[in-house]
C-alpha cells in the first residue's frame, strides 16, 4: 500500500547515518541523547551525605520502595532543590481554619486504603502502599529524615521524624513570621492591625432584634479594643489577613504587554510571545518508515481461520490459564475449547436469539460484551463467538451500579452503536444490580439491552452439518474498542477485520512472536495493549497466556513475578504500576528467576515517568536474572493501535535511547538540553521504533496538520493498514482524526494516504527512536504554554514526604476561568494526617510546581480517601472529578487557592481621569453637550386642592382638630398575629392619650420644653399616643427600637447608645419593657444605674394639662429620626415641624390619601418613612391606617395579604424583608389561600419602603407568585429615602409605571452608564425607584468635584425640598462631613441652590412616558451607597452585585455579604447543606467573582445561615459582619485565604 517513493520518507539507516555525519561535522545536535542507562546520579549532583544516613541511603535504594512510580530521582532532587530554594525565601502561608467538627478524621478501623493508581492511568493500586519489612519503612523514614536535613540544611536534628519547617511548621512560627514583617508599605493604608489604641471609640451598629426569621448573630458587643477605623485587633483573623498580604506583596512574575479589547475598554491582558522564548530551529523533519511487513507463509489468512487451525490440529494446547484470587491456577481454556465454546455462541447468537423470520441479531450488528476483568476466558470465547457470527463485539465494563462514573457515557455510545443484545457471563450476570422482579433495570443513559448469558451450559449445540463461515479477512468492522475522552464522553473506535490481522502480524515481527511461546498478561484484556497481546496475537501464534487478575494484584503485588518464574514465561505485558508493586512487595524473595524473560512489555512506556520504574525496577531484579535489554517500552493509543514498540534484542551492548529535555523547552513545545537549569529537566525513554509497515511523521498539534521540525514537538501520526477507521457514527470527528494529510512548509501533502492523529505528544529521535512526551488529553495550555497533567502529578508525588496523600490518587486538569486555563490538583488524603502536615505538603507541592514548571496552580484540594471516582481498574476517573469540582460537589477536606499567583491577565487597575470641571463649556442646561441630569416632582405651590391641614403648621393642630370636627373617625387599627383587631383608635381617643401622657411627662417628668424623650415601645398604638404626648407636652420624641427579649446582649447595647447619644432626659416605655430594662440580664450586657428616669405609660393620670404647647417657630425641632446605616454608622437626623408637615403634604399628595382611604402598613416605626406612615400620616390625610406589626408574620406569615384583602386595602406598604418572607414563606400555599379567599386584585400601589437599590428578582418573584390571586403586576414598585431625606421617591397613584432598564456592569465600574439590551453580557437590570415626590428636586452631581453631571452619567443623587432634615443631631464619627451633607452646592452651574447629598450613586434618563402634567417623565435609577461601594483596583464596585454573582454560584449559598480589608476583597458565605459541603464553595466563589468582576478574592469565609447580620428594614449590616469577623466572633465552619 505504502511507496517509497514519496517524498519526505527516509529509512531509519539512513536516519542512522545523517545523524553521523552531523555529530562529526561539528553541526551542534539541537538535542542531547545519552545512550546507556543512568545507573546512580552523577555524584556532585547529589547533596553531600553524611555516613550513617548515606549506608541508609543505600539500603533504601535496593529495597526500592522509593523508586516508586512516576517518579526518577533526578526529578525527585530537583523538587527538593527547589523547595530548598524556596525555604531561603521564607514564604508565610496563612492556614485555613477550620471549624473542629470538619477536622475530626474517620476512625481508622473501619477504614480500607483506597486504590493508589494514578490520575492518569486507568489502574488501582495494592493496599499495603509502601509499608515494606520493619528495615526498609524505618529506612524509608531516616530517608525522609535525609532530605529534610538536605532541604533545611540542620545539621543538628536527628530524631527520625523531624518536623520540616518550610514556612512555618505551626502557627506560632507563622505568626512570628508575619509579626517580624509588618512593616508594609501600604498605599491607602488601613489600619495596622497589629497595634492596639489605647481609646475605644464607638460607632458600630449592634444587630438588632431583626424581624425576619434569622438566628441571631452570635457576635455583638465586641471588645472595644479597636484601631483606627473602628475593627477589633484581638483577634487569629487579622494576623492572618495580615500575613496573607505580606505573601501577596511578593513580586509576581513579570507584568505582560499587550492587551485585547473584552466588547468594551476593560482591557483583559492577553499574552505577548516571550521574546527569549526558544524557537525551533532544525530542519524540517522526514517521515519514518518503519520495516516491510514480512508476510510469512504460514500465517493465516485471518483470526478466525487462525483459531480453527488450532482448534482442530492442537485441540489440547492450552490458550489461556485464569488465575484465582490465591494465585492457584482456576481453568486452563484450550485452543479446542476455544474453538467449539466460540462455535457454539456464535450459532446461538445467530439463530436462538429472536425468531426464525426476525432475527435479533444479523451478521454486521453491534453487540456489547460485559465480563468482569477476573473471567477472561469467558470474554474470550464470546469475543471469537462474534467473530466467527460476523457480528460486531463492543467490550464494555461491567457497570457495578446505576450512577457508576462514566457508564451514562458508556451507555450513549452503545445507544449510538444501535447495540440492543449484551453478552454477559453467569457470575457477572448474577451481580448486576436487580429490580424487585428480578429484572435489570435499565442503567442511566443506557438503551433497552437484552441479557444473554454466553456459558456453554445455557447454550444450544449447534447441529452437525452448521459451519461458521470463515472469510479471509477483509474491511468489515471486526470490533469497536471505546475510549474515553479528556471531556467524559466515550467514543468507539471501529477496527476493521483486515485492520486486525494486520496488527497482530506486525506484533508478532516486531516481538518475534513464535508458536507455543507463554505469556503473562497484567493488563485490561478488553481493550488497548492487554487485548492486543493477550487475546488476538496470541491465538495467531497458538501461545499460551496467563491472565492475571486485578483482584490478584491487589493482594499480592508479587503474583506476576511469580508466575513468569514457575512458567518459564518469554513474555510479559505490564505498566509501570505493576512494576512499581512488584518493588514496593519483593521483600527479598530468594527463590524468583527473570532469566526465562526475553521481553517484558510495559504498555505505558509512553508515559514519560515510566522510565524511573524501568529504572528502578531493572536495578533491583538484574541480579535475578533480569537483563536490561529486556524491557520493552511501547507506546500506544485506540486510533492507531500500536504505535511503536522497542524490539528485543539478544545484544546487551546496545543500550536503550535515553533523552534528557529542558521543562521548559518542552512548554514551549521545542526540544532543548537544559545545560544552564539542571532543576527542570525531564528524562524519557525511546519506545524503540515505527511499526513494522508503517510511515510515521509529527505534525504541529493544532491549526493545519504541518510536519514538525526536527527540534519541536508535535503530534505523532502513523499511516497504516494496521490501525482504527472511523469512530462509529460520528463522520466530523473521524476526518479530523483519521483522514489527516501532513503537508510539508510548502503546503505539499507527504502521501497520498491520509494519516491518524495517535494523540501522543512527542518526536522522532536520533535512530528512528520514537520518543513520547506526553498526551494530547493530558495538555494544558496556561498563557500561551503547554503544560503535561502527567508531569505536574509527578512533580507533586516528588515532594517528599508522601505520607499525606495517597500516590496515584492524584487528579490533574485544566479549568477555564476568565479567558484562560487554570491548573486544579485534587489528591485523596490519607486519614492519619493532620491539617497541619496535610498543609505544609500543600504549600510544598505550589512551591515546587511553580519552580520546575513555573506555571502557577490554581487550586489544589484534598478530599478524604476513597472518595474521588473511579474507572472500573480503579484508576481516578478524570472527567467526572472535574465535573463534580465544577458543580461543588467534590467535598474536599482541605483547599489553596492561588488565585493571587496564577491570575496575571485582570485589567489594568483604572487610573482616574480628572472629570469636567469647573471651565466646561457650559450652555443653558447642557453640560458638554448632555442635558444637565435634574429633575422634580410636582411643584406643592401650584397644585390647587382642598386640604384643610394646610392651614395649620403643626402636626399637634392638626389632631386638635380632628378631635373636634371628626371625633369618631378611626384613625388607626393594630392588628395581631391571628389577623383579628387588636386595638384601634379614634381622633378623639388619640387626643385625649395624648393630653394624659403630656400631664405625665410635665409632672412626674418634670421635663421643659425642647427635653428630649426616648420611646421604647414595640410596634403599636402606645407608640402612636407617646409620639404625640410629646409634641402636646413641648418635647422632642426620639422612637427606638425595644431590645429582644431573647436576645438582650446583643440588642440592649443599641438602645442605650441611642438614648445617651440623643441625650434623651427620660424614657417612656411599657410596664413589661420597664421590667425588661432593669432585669438581672440587662444588667449582664449594660451598665442599668446609668439610665435616664424611665415612665411607664400603662399608668396615666386622670387630669387634662392646662394648655397644650404651641411652638413658637415651624423651625424647631419636632422629633428626632435615629438609625444605623448599613455601614454600622448611628446617625440622628432633625426633622423641624416645618419639614414634618410639608413631608405629609408630599405623601398626601403623590398617594391621594382622604379620610375615606384604607392603607395597610407592614413597617418597623421606628426611622425613616416607616415611621412617618406609622404615626404622623393617618394624623395629617385623615386615612385609616391598619398597623400590621411584622414581628407577627414569623407566626403567621400570610397575615399581611390577609388583612390586605379582607379590607379590600387599595395602597399598602412593606419592607424587603416582609416581602422576602411572604415569597419564601407562601411559595408552596399559594392554591390554599386562594380557597380561603385571599384576593389582592384591588390593590393598586404596593410599595416597598427602602434606602437601597431595588431588589428587582424579589419584586418579580413576588409579582409572579402573587398574580394568580389576582396582584398586578405593575402594581408593585419601590421607594427611595436616605438620611438627609427620608422620602425621595414614591411610585403613588398616578404616572407612569416603574420602567427597568439594563446596564452594563462594567462600564459601573468606572463610573458610567451604558445601557443594553436585555440579556446581554455583564448586564445588570435596574429598576425605577419609584416617582420623585411633589416638592422634591433632584440634580446628579460628581461627588469630587461638585460639578453637575448629564443625562445617564452616574453621580451622587443631591434632593432639595421643604421635607429635607435640617442637620445630624449627633453622629459618632468624621465631624466635617455634617455641613457637607445638608449644605451643599454646585462648583458651578447653579450654584445658588442649597442641596442635600444623599450619599447615593444613581443616575437620572429622561422616558419616553409622559407623567400626569404632560411632560416627559423623567426616572430615578439608584446604583448604591456610597459608603458601601468599594473601591478595589481603582474601580467602585457595589457589594450587591458580588453577592448576587455569589449566591448564583452553588445551590447551598443561601446568603452572601462582601467587604474589603486591607484591600483584600472577603466573600463571607451561608451555607444552607451539610458542614462538607463548605470548601466546594472556595473555588466556586473564586471563579464566579473572576469571570463576572474581574476580581481576585482574598478571603472566602463559610459561616452558618442566620450569620450575616440583616437590620429591620432587611439590608445588610456588612461592616457589622466585618468587625465580628475580625474579632473571631463568627464561629465559621471554614475560612480560605486565597494565595
Amino acid at each position: 500500500m505504502l511507496r517509497s517513493a514519496n517524498i519526505g520518507v527516509c529509512d531509519i539507516r539512513e536516519a542512522a547515518a545523517r545523524e553521523r555525519v552531523a555529530s562529526t561535522t561539528g553541526n551542534r545536535p539541537l538535542f542531547y541523547f545519552r545512550f546507556g542507562v543512568d545507573q546512580a546520579l552523577p555524584q556532585e549532583r547529589r547533596t553531600p551525605v553524611t555516613p550513617s544516613s548515606s549506608s541508609r541511603y543505600h539500603r533504601r535504594r535496593s529495597s526500592g520502595s522509593r523508586d516508586e512510580r512516576y517518579r526518577s530521582d533526578v526529578h525527585t532532587e530537583a523538587v527538593q532543590a527547589a523547595l530548598a530554594k524556596h525555604k531561603e525565601r521564607k514564604m508565610a502561608v496563612p492556614m485555613p481554619s477550620k471549624r473542629r467538627s470538619l477536622v475530626v478524621q474517620t476512625s481508622m478501623d473501619a477504614y480500607t486504603p483506597p486504590d493508589t493508581s494514578s490520575g492518569s492511568e486507568d489502574e488501582g493500586s495494592v493496599q499495603g502502599d509502601s509499608q515494606g519489612t520493619p528495615t526498609s519503612s524505618q529506612g524509608s523514614i531516616n530517608m525522609e529524615h535525609w532530605i529534610s536535613q538536605a532541604i533545611h540544611g540542620s545539621t543538628t536534628s536527628t530524631t527520625s521524624s523531624s518536623s520540616t519547617q518550610s514556612g512555618g511548621s505551626g502557627a506560632a512560627h507563622r505568626l512570628a513570621d508575619v509579626m517580624a514583617q509588618t512593616h508594609i508599605e501600604n498605599h491607602s493604608a488601613p489600619p495596622d492591625v497589629t497595634t492596639y489604641t489605647s481609646e475605644p471609640s464607638i460607632q458600630v451598629e449592634r444587630p438588632q432584634g431583626s424581624t425576619t426569621s434569622r438566628a441571631a448573630p452570635k457576635y455583638g458587643n465586641a471588645e472595644l479594643m479597636e484601631t483606627g477605623d473602628g475593627v477589633p485587633v484581638s483577634s487569629r483573623v487579622s494576623a492572618k489577613i495580615q500575613q496573607l498580604v505580606n505573601t501577596l506583596k511578593r513580586p509576581k512574575r513579570p507584568p505582560l504587554r499587550e492587551f485585547f479589547v473584552d466588547d468594551f475598554e476593560e482591557l483583559l491582558e492577553v499574552q505577548q510571545p516571550d521574546p527569549n522564548q526558544p524557537k525551533p530551529e532544525g530542519a524540517q523533519m522526514l517521515a519514518m518508515r518503519g520495516e516491510q511487513l514480512g508476510v510469512v507463509t504460514n500465517w493465516p489468512p485471518s483470526l478466525e481461520a487462525a483459531l480453527q487451525r488450532w482448534g482442530t490440529i492442537s485441540p489440547k494446547a492450552p490458550c489461556l490459564t485464569t488465575m484465582d484470587t490465591n494465585g492457584k491456577p482456576l481453568y486452563i481454556l484450550t485452543y479446542g475449547k476455544l474453538w467449539t465454546r466460540s462455535m457454539k455462541v456464535a450459532y446461538n447468537i445467530l439463530h436462538k436469539l429472536g425468531t426464525k423470520q426476525e432475527p435479533m441479531v444479523r451478521p454486521g450488528d453491534r453487540v456489547a460484551l460485559v465480563f468482569p476483568n477476573n473471567d477472561p476466558a469467558a470474554f474470550m470465547v464470546a469475543f471469537y463467538g462474534c467473530l466467527l457470527a460476523e457480528v460486531v463485539p463492543v467490550p464494555i465494563e461491567v457497570p457495578l451500579t446505576r450512577k457508576d462514573a462514566g457508564s451514562q457515557q458508556i451507555g450513549f455510545l452503545l445507544g449510538s452503536c444501535g447495540v440492543t443484545v449484551a453478552l454477559t457471563s453467569d457470575a457477572c450476570h448474577k451481580g448486576l444490580p436487580k429490580s424487585p422482579t428480578g429484572e435489570i433495570p435499565q442503567f442511566k443513559g443506557w438503551p433497552k439491552l437484552l441479557w444473554f448469558v454466553t456459558e456453554s451450559k445455557h447454550l444450544s449445540k449447534p447441529p452437525r452439518d452448521w459451519f461458521p463461515h470463515i472469510k479471509d479477512a477483509n474491511n468489515d468492522t471486526a470490533y469497536i474498542e471505546y475510549k474515553t475522552c479528556k471531556d467524559g464522553s466515550v467514543l468507539g473506535v471501529t477496527v476493521t477485520r483486515s485492520a486486525l490481522l494486520t496488527h497482530c502480524q506486525a506484533l508478532t515481527q516486531a516481538c518475534g512472536y513464535t508458536e507455543a511461546e507463554t505469556i503473562v498478561n497484567v493488563l485490561d484484556f478488553k481493550k488497548d495493549v492487554g487485548l492486543w497481546h493477550g487475546i488476538l496475537t496470541s491465538v495467531m501464534n497458538m501461545m499460551h497466556v496467563i491472565s492475571i487478575p486485578y483482584s490478584l494484584m491487589k493482594v499480592n503485588p508479587l503474583s506476576w513475578i511469580q508466575k513468569v518464574c514457575q512458567y518459564k514465561a518469554k513474555v510479559a505485558c505490564v505498566k509501570s504500576r505493576d512494576m512499581h508493586w512488584a518493588l514496593v512487595a519483593h521483600r527479598d524473595q530468594r527463590d524468583i528467576n527473570l532469566s526465562s524473560l526475553r521481553m517484558l512489555i510495559v504498555a505505558d512506556g509512553a508515559n514519560p515517568w515510566s522510565i524511573s520504574s524501568c529504572d528502578a525496577f531493572l536495578n533491583v531484579f538484574q541480579s535475578k536474572g533480569l537483563r536490561q535489554e529486556v524491557i520493552c517500552p511501547c507506546a500506544s493509543s485506540p486510533e492507531a493501535l500500536t504505535v511503536a514498540i522497542r524490539r528485543p534484542t539478544d545484544d546487551s551492548n546496545q543500550p536503550p535511547g535515553r533523552g534528557v529535555l529542558s521543562m521548559h523547552g518542552l512548554t514551549y513545545g521545542v526540544i532543548r538540553v537544559d545545560s544552564e537549569e539542571k532543576l527542570s529537566v525531564l528524562t524519557v525513554q525511546d519506545v524503540g521504533l515505527v511499526m513494522p509497515g508503517a510511515i510515521m511523521c509529527s505534525v504541529k498539534p493544532d491549526g493545519i496538520p504541518q510536519l514538525c521540525r526536527t527540534d519541536e514537538i508535535g503530534e505523532l501520526c502513523v499511516c497504516a493498514i494496521a490501525t482504527g477507521t472511523s469512530y462509529y457514527g460520528l463522520s466530523g470527528m473521524t476526518k479530523n482524526t483519521f483522514e489527516v494529510f501532513p503537508m510539508t512548509s510548502s503546503g505539499a501533502p507527504i502521501s497520498e494516504y491520509p494519516f491518524i492523529r495517535t494523540g501522543l505528544l512527542g518526536f522522532i529521535g536520533p535512530g528512528g527512536l520514537v520518543f513520547v512526551v506526553g498526551k494530547m488529553d493530558g495538555l494544558m495550555v496556561v498563557s500561551g504554554r503547554r503544560h503535561n497533567a502527567d508531569d505536574i502529578v509527578a512533580t507533586a508525588l516528588a515532594v517528599e514526604p508522601m505520607k499525606f496523600v495517597y500516590r496515584g490518587r492524584i487528579a490533574v486538569f485544566s479549568v477555564t476561568v476568565l479567558h484562560d486555563e487554570r491548573i486544579v490538583i485534587v489528591a485523596e488524603q490519607r486519614p492519619d494526617s493532620t491539617e497541619e502536615d496535610s498543609f505544609q505538603w500543600m504549600s510544598r507541592v505550589l512551591q515546587a510546581i511553580d519552580s520546575i514548571h513555573q506555571v502557577g496552580v490554581y487550586c489544589l484540594a484534598l478530599v478524604p480517601a476513597n472518595t474521588l471516582p473511579k474507572t472500573p481498574l480503579g484508576g481516578i476517573h478524570l472527567s467526572e472529578t472535574k465535573q463534580l469540582f465544577l458543580e461543588g460537589s467534590l467535598h474536599p477536606c482541605n483547599v489553596l487557592m492561588c488565585p493571587h499567583t496564577c491570575v496575571t491577565n485582570l485589567p489594568k487597575p483604572r487610573q482616574k481621569q480628572p472629570e469636567i470641571g469647573p471651565a466646561s463649556v457650559m450652555v443653558g442646561n447642557l453640560v458638554s453637550g448632555k442635558r444637565i441630569a435634574q429633575a422634580s416632582g410636582r411643584d406643592l405651590g401650584q397644585i390647587e386642592d382642598n386640604d384643610q391641614a394646610r392651614k395649620f403648621l403643626f402636626l399637634s393642630e392638626v389632631l386638635q382638630w380632628r378631635a373636634q370636627t371628626t371625633p369618631d373617625h378611626i384613625l388607626y387599627t393594630l392588628l395581631n398575629c391571628r389577623g383579628t383587631i387588636a386595638n384601634s383608635l379614634t381622633c378623639v381617643q388619640l387626643h385625649k392619650r395624648a393630653e394624659k401622657i403630656a400631664v405625665m411627662l410635665m409632672e412626674r417628668g418634670h421635663l421643659q420644653d425642647g427635653d428630649h424623650v426616648a420611646l421604647v415601645y414595640p410596634p403599636g398604638i402606645d407608640l402612636i399616643a407617646a409620639f404625640y404626648g410629646c409634641l402636646y407636652a413641648g418635647c422632642v420624641p426620639i422612637t427606638v427600637r425595644p431590645p429582644h427579649p431573647q436576645n438582650i446582649a446583643t440588642t440592649l447595647p443599641t438602645v442605650k447608645m441611642i438614648v445617651e447619644v440623643s441625650r434623651s432626659a427620660c424614657l417612656m416605655t411599657t410596664q413589661l419593657i420597664c421590667k425588661l430594662l432593669r432585669s438581672r440580664e440587662a444588667a449582664a450586657a449594660v451598665d442599668v444605674r446609668t439610665w435616664p428616669p424611665i415612665l411607664d405609660t400603662d399608668d396615666l393620670p386622670k387630669k387634662r394639662p392646662a394648655q397644650i404647647y404651641k411652638p413658637s417657630n415651624p423651625d424647631t425641632l419636632a422629633y428626632l429620626d435615629f438609625s444605623v446605616s448599613t455601614t454600622g454608622m448611628l446617625a440622628g437626623v432633625k426633622m423641624s415641624h416645618a419639614a414634618t408637615s410639608a413631608f405629609c403634604r408630599s405623601i398626601k399628595l403623590q398617594c391621594e390619601l382622604y379620610p375615606s382611604r384604607e392603607v395597610a402598613i407592614c413597617l418597623d416605626p421606628y426611622c425613616g418613612l416607616g415611621f412617618v406612615l406609622w404615626c404622623l400620616c393617618s394624623v395629617y390625610s385623615g386615612h385609616q391606617s391598619i398597623l400590621i406589626p411584622p414581628s407577627e408574620l414569623e407566626t403567621n406569615p400570610a397575615l399581611w395579604l390577609l388583612a390586605v384583602s379582607q379590607y379590600k386595602v387599595r395602597d399598602t406598604f412593606c419592607s424587603y424583608s416582609v416581602m422576602e418572607l411572604c415569597t419564601k414563606g407562601l411559595g408552596s400555599q399559594t392554591e390554599s389561600l386562594k380557597a380561603r379567599g385571599l384576593d389582592l386584585s384591588r390593590v393598586r400601589t404596593c410599595v416597598v419602603v427602602a434606602e437601597e437599590r431595588p431588589r428587582i428578582a424579589l419584586t418579580q418573584s413576588f409579582s409572579k407568585l402573587f398574580k394568580d390571586l389576582g396582584l398586578h403586576p405593575r402594581a408593585v414598585s419601590t421607594s427611595f429615602g436616605c438620611r438627609v431625606n427620608l422620602a425621595i421617591c414614591l411610585q403613588g397613584t398616578s404616572g407612569p409605571d416603574p420602567t427597568t432598564v439594563y446596564v452594563d456592569m462594567r462600564a459601573l465600574r468606572h463610573d458610567r452608564v451604558r445601557l443594553v439590551e436585555r440579556g446581554s453580557p455583564h448586564s445588570l437590570p435596574l429598576m425605577e425607584s419609584g416617582k420623585i415626590l411633589p416638592g422634591v428636586r433632584i440634580i446628579i452631581a460628581n461627588p469630587e468635584t461638585k460639578g453637575p453631571l448629564g443625562d445617564s452619567h452616574l453621580g451622587e443623587i443631591w434632593v432639595h425640598s421643604a421635607h429635607n432634615a435640617s442637620g445630624y443631631f449627633t453622629i459618632y464619627g468624621d465631624e466635617s462631613l455634617q455641613s457637607d451633607h445638608f449644605n451643599s452646592r454646585l462648583s458651578f452651574g447653579d450654584t445658588q441652590t442649597v442641596w442635600a447629598r444623599t450619599g447615593y450613586l444613581g443616575f437620572l434618563r429622561r422616558t419616553e412616558l409622559t407623567d400626569a402634567n404632560g411632560e416627559r417623565h423623567d426616572a430615578l435609577y439608584v446604583v448604591g451607597a456610597l459608603d458601601e461601594a468599594m473601591e478595589l483596583r481603582g474601580m467602585r464596585y457595589h457589594p450587591i452585585d458580588i453577592e448576587t454573582s455569589v449566591i448564583r454560584a452553588h445551590k447551598s449559598v443561601t446568603e452572601c455579604a462582601v467587604f474589603t480589608w486591607t484591600n483584600l476583597l472577603v466573600v463571607v458565605v451561608e451555607l444552607d447543606g451539610s458542614e462538607q459541603e463548605a470548601l466546594d464553595l472556595v473555588p466556586l466563589v473564586t471563579n464566579v467573582v473572576l469571570e463576572e468582576h474581574y476580581l481576585i478574592v482574598g478571603v472566602v469565609v463559610v459561616v452558618d445561615i442566620g450569620v450575616i447580620p440583616i437590620n429591620s428594614r432587611g439590608e445588610k449590616q456588612r461592616m457589622h459582619l466585618r468587625d465580628g469577623f475580625l474579632a473571631d466572633q463568627l464561629d465559621p465552619i471554614y475560612v480560605a485565604y486565597n494565595m
